[in-house]
């Protein structure tokens, strides 16, 4: 039998073709934009939140947030010392999943719907609820209500100030900043009234400060996973690892490590999954 040779366009033909005829699931190359088999990973976190994610001195974070990332991560076979954290404020949170900056934002992230456009969300890994934060001698703020021509702090980025003045039309008067350290900073100096986000965090600047959470809680916020928009097959494996770190008990233990202190009454159940999309 002769051995002719194709020419080359006729390789291309034969190699386009069998790519094409390639079954489902059995792509010629990996997924690119996807956490799902990576060897390492970097993870967006906060670096100015206590409790939660927190930056120390000799540059190590720690914090729920924090240790819930690095349980997920192992259960994506990615171990601790594959694991970069990179500092993520609450303004950039989107930007540096787009850019690719980090693979994966655990970072007390909200899930909402404007969000969901731009970002695909796993979990949520835990649902807190907005609360409000008042220096301890302030008596005249007992519920949410009673923000109406208040100095509210009011952090770029995030929602929670929206949950005040926008949803409930409440008229606080509106102090900007970049960080909620910064509105614990404002609210020592009597520069502003309250502070108003998920308890959790505030819970994390009252251990270390005199202010007094209200225990007034108006909102549940759902805390999600950032992921890289589309995709999908890690956030169905991140699913998979939160449900296994609330039955094996991981998720309890943790919630006591950095909150059983607290007072604030914490879900050790699973919540209930927004769905990947």
């Amino acid at each position: 039998m002769h051995n002719r040779r194709l020419p080359r366009r006729g390789i291309a033909l034969v190699v386009a073709a069998a790519a094409v005829a390639a079954p489902a699931g059995c792509a010629l190359e990996p997924e690119a934009d996807t956490i799902v088999g990576k060897r390492s990973l970097t993870i967006g976190v906060k670096a100015d939140q206590p409790h939660l994610g927190l930056r120390r001195p000799d540059g190590r974070y720690e914090g729920f947030d924090v240790d819930v990332a690095v349980y997920l991560a192992g259960r994506l076979g990615v171990p601790p010392e594959r694991i970069r954290f990179r500092t993520t404020p609450s303004s950039v949170r989107e930007q540096v999943l787009q850019d690719g900056t980090v693979d994966m934002i655990v970072a007390t992230y909200s899930i909402t719907a404007p969000r969901k456009t731009k970002v695909t969300f796993a979990g949520p890994y835990y649902v807190p609820h907005q609360d409000t934060l008042v220096r301890a001698d302030d008596t005249s703020i007992r519920g949410v209500r009673d923000l109406e021509g208040k100095r509210l702090c009011q952090v770029t980025g995030s929602n929670s100030w929206r949950r005040v003045t926008e949803e409930r039309e409440i008229k606080a008067r509106l102090v900007r900043v970049d960080t909620y350290s910064e509105c614990m900073d404002l609210l020592d100096q009597r520069r502003v009234d309250a502070v108003s986000t998920d308890d959790l965090i505030l819970a994390g600047f009252a251990a270390g400060r005199s202010g007094r959470i209200i225990n007034a809680p108006f909102t549940d916020e759902k805390y999600g996973i950032g992921l890289h928009k589309g995709d999908l097959a890690g956030c169905e494996a991140l699913n998979r690892a939160i449900t296994r770190m609330y039955q094996d008990g991981t998720a309890a233990r943790l919630l006591d490590k950095w909150f059983g202190k607290s007072g604030l009454k914490l879900t050790t159940s699973i919540p209930q999954f927004e769905g990947c999309s």
